[in-house]
């Protein structure tokens, strides 16, 4: 399958952070005009080399340390309306018809924005983009709370304040070590009191505990990353697994995994391409979905993870069709909007390239 057919075949993500997936060349244009001199260098090729380089760590807290010139020049309204049209224009041309991108909206008040003020600013530029798109792409965003710091209850509010304009729900970010979902226990009592959705961060930089207080004790709908659930899966010499209790619940609770690929080989949460978990995840019944994580950090898209897949287990578009459907079933969309997308844009747009000549 080759990367021409990728491109041009419906794909969502669920799991994008609006910090890291800029395009260089408006970082510099952005650093210019709000008087940010740290950039490592202005030209747009060697900016984009030194985020991959920077994130290609095998260190999630050396891979988070990019975000601080990103966030940078996210300042002001129009910077965030001019960086959430652009995002959704970028994944539009990917061919992603469905996205959730999570921004924290705390990182984003330097200059004065209220919280409010911030969401407003990026859901405006996420209409903009849309509408730049022609339809081809609907974006929700997610509220983000940082794992590190006390505000994770004031932004699960925001995210009830918002939900009807464009927020879709909640998640908590940052550095893992230390900061276990359950310090954030009070947030997701108050989304879960007000029926409003919600992910967590876990089973990245830390095992399998993570997972269980994010699914177990916060009561998370879908888990990011989650790649560490193996830590409870037991794989035999002759190639059968065993699940833990754990394991076994994630999977029949059909509680999704929003894997990224490439991050968790920047990251150190595997090894490679080859070893990732994803195909174990998939083979052994788990709802298994497909991110890019951040598209500038990561120097990625979710064409490029898609053929990463080819080239490691030989995925072809029924696979890929399966990963889509599954990821548009998890999204934190109305039920009959996710059908909808299903009937209408996902089953028919990979039935379209199944009649297309074999290459």
């Amino acid at each position: 399958m080759h990367l021409s057919d990728i491109i041009t075949v419906p794909k969502v993500v669920l799991h994008d952070h609006l910090d890291g997936g800029l395009r260089p060349a408006t970082i510099i244009e952005l650093a210019r005009e709000h008087g940010y001199d740290a950039l490592p260098t202005e030209d747009p090729r060697a900016l984009a080399e030194w985020f991959r380089d920077a994130a290609d760590s095998g260190s999630l807290e050396r891979y988070l340390e990019t975000f601080a010139h990103t966030c940078a020049v996210m300042q002001t309204q129009g910077a965030l309306e001019r960086v959430a049209a652009e995002c959704a224009e970028d994944l539009a041309a990917d061919g992603v018809v469905y996205a959730e991108i999570r921004y924290a909206p705390e990182q984003h008040l330097e200059r004065g924005l209220t919280l409010d003020e911030v969401v407003d600013a990026v859901n405006a530029g996420f209409r903009e983009g849309e509408r730049r798109a022609r339809g081809r792409i609907t974006v929700r965003t997610l509220l983000t709370g940082m794992r590190h710091t006390d505000r994770s209850l004031e932004i699960a509010e925001l995210t009830v304040a918002h939900r009807d304009r464009g927020v879709a729900g909640f998640d908590i970010a940052g550095g893992e070590v230390g900061n276990p979902p359950a310090r954030h226990l009070t947030a997701f009592q108050h989304l879960k009191r007000h029926n409003c959705h919600f992910t967590i961060h876990a089973g990245e930089a830390v095992g399998a505990e993570s997972i269980h207080e994010a699914v177990g004790i916060c009561g998370a709908e879908r888990i990011g990353h989650g790649v560490r659930i193996t830590d409870d899966i037991t794989v035999h010499d002759d190639g059968t697994a065993s699940l833990g209790h754990l394991a076994a619940y994630v999977r029949d609770n059909r509680i999704a995994l929003e894997l990224c690929p490439t991050s968790n080989l920047q990251t150190g949460a595997a090894k490679d391409y080859a070893t990732h978990p994803i195909d174990l995840l998939r083979g052994l019944g788990f709802r298994v979905t497909l991110n890019t994580d951040n598209r500038l950090v990561s120097g990625t898209t979710m064409s490029q993870e898609f053929q990463h897949m080819v080239r490691a287990f030989g995925y072809g578009p029924e696979v890929f069709e399966e990963f889509t459907v599954a990821a548009i079933e998890s999204a934190f969309l109305p039920l009959p909007e996710r059908q909808r997308l299903i009937d209408e844009v996902i089953r028919p747009g990979y039935a379209a390239l199944a009649t297309q000549p074999t290459r």
